[in-house]
């Protein structure tokens, strides 16, 4: 375990890039010896000082559940971060490109919780019936450590990666549909850039969700009732620019639309 003075020191970095929209080296570069631990201590102190300073935590995402996301980072275990009320957006909003150090789109589907949900043994079964309904949702990446030669200690102490998400289509409950196809196709300025389907989720994107739940008792914790947790992209992440309009269309699920300016 890194000391911690150095664990602090890091979140405090962190912390400044995201004020400053700035990258800092890598973790791992500096402190090759750095665990998974380590990683989840640095985000617990960014996230403890965050809710110090008043922010509302909302809900959880979950991160490197798909191949397809595995094979564009080069990591192949699922991370996890938190997500505060003030990154969340409507569908059709204009959002500040400048807020970002760089900007990446996931598309995934969104659980919003009615009852708690804990380990050790939390399987899909139990998501399925802790979730009062499943919405469309596009993840906005946004990293503030360098992206090459990045591991998962880099990205978990990074909160993941994660920016902000947008809220749109059509909620359903997880009894109304076959969750596994529900599919979509990602548009970046009218084209087509990225398309997948929701059983690239490590078969079942409720599957995401329960494998947190059981990391979450590793830790001492659970998700709450009304927690929104982001379960995983099933498409590889969709690079954006300042002045690009962001459309997806999930079929039956309905669409979601956002622009960065």
């Amino acid at each position: 375990m890194l000391e911690p003075d150095i664990i602090a020191r890091i979140a405090e970095e962190l912390a400044e890039a995201d004020r400053t929209h700035g990258v800092v080296p890598r973790i791992t570069a500096r402190y090759p010896d750095a665990t998974i631990e380590d990683s989840y201590a640095i985000q617990g102190v960014w996230r403890d000082k965050n809710l110090a300073a008043g922010r509302r935590l909302v809900g959880r995402k979950i991160g490197l559940t798909s191949k397809a996301m595995q094979q564009a980072t080069g990591i192949t275990e699922p991370d996890y971060g938190v997500m505060f009320d003030d990154t969340v957006y409507e569908n059709g909003s204009t959002i500040a490109f400048d807020q970002f150090s760089n900007v990446r789109i996931e598309v995934e589907l969104a659980f919003v919780l009615n009852a708690p949900l804990e380990g050790p043994h939390c399987s899909l079964f139990d998501v399925l019936r802790a979730t009062e309904y499943v919405t469309p949702a596009l993840e906005v990446l946004n990293s503030h450590i360098e992206l090459e030669g990045r591991t998962i200690v880099d990205t978990i102490s990074d909160n993941a990666a994660y920016g902000a998400m947008v809220l749109g289509g059509i909620p359903m409950r997880p009894d109304q549909l076959d969750l596994r196809w529900v599919s979509a196709m990602l548009y970046r300025n009218q084209t087509i850039e990225e398309t997948g389907v929701a059983a690239g989720v490590l078969n079942h994107p409720a599957t995401g969700v329960a494998w947190l739940v059981n990391k979450f008792h590793q830790h001492g914790s659970r998700l709450e009732a009304g927690e929104i947790i982001l379960a995983g992209s099933f498409t590889r992440p969709m690079w954006v620019e300042r002045f690009d309009t962001v459309h997806c269309d999930y079929g039956q699920m309905g669409t979601i639309t956002c622009r960065f300016e």
